[in-house]
């Protein structure tokens, strides 16, 4: 089933997601969607992305309901987002020499993620890295280029059934 995000004409980090029948808000990148993903452009990429799998805190939240493959992280998960390395855009192990983003974070952001397959199959470097959905800060702040959403919504568009997200462009 695919999910579409679609940002607000209002703001350039709010979005809503629509699932089935269901509208629901929804956090993009700062700087809104953009057809030309960057490393740390701040921006989501617009597109037709699989789902491809769901880590999870064990430790903190409880194993999502979904057909996706599904795997607890670790402390020692981390995601490369060196352009200069063989494993850009790759789940790595910690502690890796090349810049990267621990998966297992203080925060409860990280707490339930949802790989997009965005620039995976054949990897670009440079084209923008750790594209996922994963759960908003309470605070509702833009993300890097992800698309956050709540627990409880997260966990909705994953028991639907959701296997490709499609985030469109803000028409202008």
């Amino acid at each position: 089933m695919m999910i579409h995000v679609k940002p607000s004409s209002c703001s350039r980090s709010d979005a809503q997601l629509h699932c089935e029948h269901k509208i629901m808000s929804a956090v993009i990148g700062k700087n809104g969607v953009t057809q030309d993903k960057q490393e740390g452009d701040h921006a989501t990429p617009a597109g037709r992305f699989p789902l491809r799998n769901v880590f999870y805190r064990a430790d903190r939240v409880k194993k999502p309901d979904t057909i996706l493959p599904v795997v607890a992280l670790t402390s020692q998960d981390g995601w490369c987002d060196d352009p200069a390395h063989p494993a850009y855009n790759q789940k790595i192990l910690l502690p890796h020499a090349a810049r990267h983003e621990r998966l297992w974070r203080e925060d409860h952001v990280y707490d339930l993620i949802v790989i997009i397959g965005y620039n995976d199959e054949k990897i670009q470097a440079g084209r923008g890295s750790a594209i996922f959905m994963h759960l908003q800060r309470e605070d509702k702040a833009p993300t890097e280029g992800c698309v956050a959403l709540t627990e409880e919504d997260l966990r909705q568009v994953l028991a639907d059934g959701a296997t490709a997200i499609h985030i469109h462009a803000l028409k202008g």
